[in-house]
């Protein structure tokens, strides 16, 4: 699609914000208003659209396309979504370490243990460490209790929760993020450590370096929608 507008506005619209192409509201793929909880969320969204050029570019407007996505997609079950999401418990990244070598053993025990404790102290939930890639199950009330923290959150969370957490593999550290336990940085280089560590060891790969950095901008694109929100 071409830019045919030439003003972009924020309105006060049911409660929240909407954004509007010179006077006409936006909607989402699935025909709704796209409106937002907050200004500032509204905002930003409205920046991307005056950032476009001549045509629509999707990958260029994250922000627009998580707040269609939880118009359209999460907000008529989110219970349902939530529980897509729970399911990243069963196998979290942080769960699964390296039998050796020792270096490496020791960068992920200290950028991994503390969000594991952190989830203990909060959730009152035990973990199973694995070493390898052998799947070890986690207890059920592990698994349940990490569902009830997910599936509280509102359809504006969830929708950049989604990215965080299939990115990073880790449900424990999307949570720990949601409740101010770690910062997006501290996150993604957690949940890069063994990528990283590959790459300290064997030099930097072009096109894994390529992937990453698409991961990357993804990535903190939800962390500022979940910011914003």
């Amino acid at each position: 699609m071409r830019r045919f507008w030439t003003d972009v506005t924020v309105v006060a619209e049911d409660g929240g914000r909407a954004i509007r192409l010179d006077g006409k509201p936006v909607r989402t793929p699935g025909r709704a208003l796209l409106a937002v909880p907050n200004g500032q969320l509204a905002e930003a969204i409205a920046d991307e659209w005056r950032a476009v050029s001549e045509t629509i570019d999707p990958r260029a407007m994250p922000l627009t396309g998580l707040a269609n996505a939880a118009i359209d997609r999460i907000a008529p079950d989110p219970a349902a979504f939530a529980a897509g999401l729970a399911a990243y418990g069963e196998s979290d990244l942080l769960c699964y370490r390296a039998d050796g070598p020792a270096a490496l053993v020791a960068r992920q025990s200290a950028a991994w243990d503390p969000l594991l404790d952190w989830a203990r102290a909060r959730y009152d939930v035990h973990f199973e460490i694995a070493t390898g890639v052998m799947h070890r199950p986690q207890p059920p009330a592990t698994i349940a209790r990490l569902g009830e923290a997910i599936a509280a959150r509102s359809a504006w969370e969830l929708a950049p929760l989604s990215p965080i957490v299939t990115i990073t593999g880790t449900l424990v550290g999307a949570l720990a993020l949601v409740e101010g336990a770690i910062d997006g940085g501290a996150l993604w280089d957690a949940a890069h450590l063994d990528e990283l560590w590959q790459a300290e060891q064997w030099g930097e790969d072009a096109l894994a370096m390529q992937a990453r950095e698409a991961r990357r901008r993804d990535y903190e694109a939800a962390v500022r929608f979940l910011t914003l929100t």
